[in-house]
């Protein structure tokens, strides 16, 4: 009878004890999913208008450099309105911005990236609001591009000083998730910021990659021996991820796109920025899925 008694005791005990697990785990997963869908965006959007999106001096019969950017453009502020769409109004708390460095000499672009600079918050989110951000940033990009264009004055693009001088302040806040991404070829120059230090340089073309002889199969093992790459800059950047769109490699050497992408990952990896991602220019239909998945966070 007691043995009876005992397991009877024993069983319950089990179950019970089944039960506690199965109902932690329950809560620790409902927590996990609503830190997920709560977390709060900072997406900052750095556009390079240098001559790579000169229709006279890189025209690009399939699409456009100029047009590519607009899609990944549609793309991230479609992820940032899906991503406000799953939270709930008293959750949201997310900006979105975007940048150019150095600021264009066209009053009427600078003007309009002004406008481009959302921050939603529960006390202004709306489903009109939501539901006007992509076209609001669809149709005010497109003006700039246009106008950019138009002008036909490419100053260059001053990325390294970007970096240097303003990322910090501009594109990191505490308590976000902040998310920088880059609308570049891969090359950086501005004849404002031309600065060298042995092999290591603030700007990057395909004539520097040509002179500093990395034109040949042994390039890689140069270029670490040489102790090649970007000026580093002395900056803890482990709160932002960064997402680079559009390397669009000469094709005068072989080895470019490879040689690029080092150049970028030995700098993004000295600031100590742990997620980011190097995609080539390719068509916006093909890149959908690759900026939503970054900004998004989807495996």
């Amino acid at each position: 009878m007691k043995n009876t008694l005992h397991k009877s005791l024993l069983f319950l005990l089990l179950i019970l004890v089944f039960s506690c697990k199965e109902e932690t785990k329950k809560e620790e997963k409902e927590t996990t999913i609503k830190t997920s869908v709560s977390e709060n965006y900072n997406i900052s959007i750095l556009v390079d208008l240098s001559d790579r999106i000169s229709l006279k001096k890189n025209p690009n019969p399939s699409m456009e450099i100029y047009q590519r950017d607009l899609g990944y453009i549609k793309s991230i502020s479609e992820a940032f309105t899906e991503h406000l769409k799953s939270k709930r109004m008293r959750q949201i708390d997310d900006k979105m911005q975007l940048f150019f460095n150095p600021e264009p000499e066209n009053a009427e672009i600078n003007s309009i990236s002004k406008d481009l600079r959302i921050i939603v918050t529960k006390d202004n989110a709306s489903k009109e609001l939501l539901n006007s951000i992509n076209d609001n940033y669809s149709s005010k990009t497109t003006v700039i591009y246009e106008s950019a264009i138009k002008d036909d004055k490419y100053i260059g693009s001053d990325i390294w000083n970007f970096f240097d001088s303003k990322v910090q302040d501009q594109c990191i806040d505490k308590n976000f998730r902040n998310i920088l991404v880059i609308l570049t070829d891969g090359y950086m120059f501005y004849e404002g910021n031309q600065i060298k230090d042995g092999n290591l340089s603030s700007y990057l073309t395909p004539q520097l990659i040509k002179q500093n002889g990395l034109s040949t199969n042994g390039w890689e093992k140069k270029f670490e021996k040489g102790n090649f790459g970007f000026i580093k800059i002395n900056a803890d950047l482990s709160d932002l991820d960064v997402l680079v769109l559009g390397i669009n490699p000469s094709k005068n050497n072989p080895f470019e796109e490879k040689i690029i992408k080092a150049y970028w990952t030995k700098w993004l990896s000295e600031m100590k920025i742990k997620h980011f991602e190097i995609k080539n220019a390719d068509l916006p239909s093909n890149m959908d899925k690759i900026i939503k998945d970054f900004i998004l966070k989807k495996e």
